[in-house]
């Protein structure tokens, strides 16, 4: 069960929350219509992470307008995913921003502590991946896991990869990133005990395709509890890894 209903139904048996309470946020409308979006208002209570701005495509002024509405209706972070320094530069005037440049990613607000069952580790084949990783390992961060970071660990060197085997060993989910062939996935997959979320980068030279290979390659691994996300999206696999990190405290087991 998402974790927010949770603890407003726990707020009502327990007192601390009345009934008509409850039953205004319940009733919030779902979305609030600014023209040209439409923003989710009841994201957090029927997925358990609030809706997420992804900037590219849209004008800083557009951005800056989600924002205020999110800020408005109670969400205290907001994440903006593939935003140019340019929009970050525009929208940076009227809101307090952290911009990671590698990540091309902008945070709004303070990142929560982390509050699900385990860490997340973000492994990357080579420095080149490190954009996609970065957009991963905020988007965990943000909706509220803890990110471990394993950079250039790919298996051209395999040595890399196993001198951090307690870190992968002790991990509740982990996305490895790569480009080139994609055989990291298969490795980690094959080492860990936990689910490995695989993301295909467009990094490598031309029989790459601009990441069709590894995508293939990773969707052919032949290791177990290796699932795919698709090219370079980084914020996927962040996403669903949290997903995964924060069923037990969902589900209460």
């Amino acid at each position: 069960m998402n974790t927010d209903i949770r603890k407003l139904l726990e707020g009502v048996s327990n007192g601390s929350v009345s009934v008509d309470d409850a039953l205004l946020k319940l009733k919030t409308k779902p979305f609030e219509d600014i023209g040209y979006a439409k923003v989710d208002m009841h994201r957090k209570l029927r997925q358990g992470a609030a809706e997420v701005i992804y900037g590219a495509g849209k004008t800083p002024e557009q951005i800056t307008g989600i924002v205020e509405t999110m800020l408005k209706n109670g969400q205290s972070t907001v994440l903006i995913t593939r935003l140019s320094a340019e929009a970050a530069a525009e929208v940076a005037k009227t809101h307090p921003l952290d911009y990671h440049k590698d990540a091309c990613c902008g945070i709004i607000g303070s990142i929560p502590a982390p509050d699900g069952i385990g860490k997340i580790v973000v492994a990357t084949g080579g420095t080149s991946d490190i954009p996609v990783a970065e957009e991963a390992a905020l988007t965990a961060a943000v909706l509220g896991s803890e990110v471990v970071r394993l950079y250039d660990v790919g298996v051209a060197g395999l040595h890399r990869t196993l001198a951090h085997l307690e870190e992968i060993m002790s991990a509740s989910v982990i996305i490895a990133i790569a480009g080139m062939e994609g055989a990291l996935a298969s490795v980690l997959g094959g080492l860990a005990d936990c689910p490995v979320i695989a993301v295909p980068t467009s990094v490598g030279y031309g029989a790459s395709f601009h990441g069709l290979s590894a995508l293939l390659a990773m969707l052919n691994s032949c290791a177990s509890g290796v699932s795919v996300v698709n090219i370079d999206n980084g914020f996927g696999a962040g996403y669903l890894a949290n997903m995964i990190n924060h069923v037990t405290v969902q589900t209460g087991r």
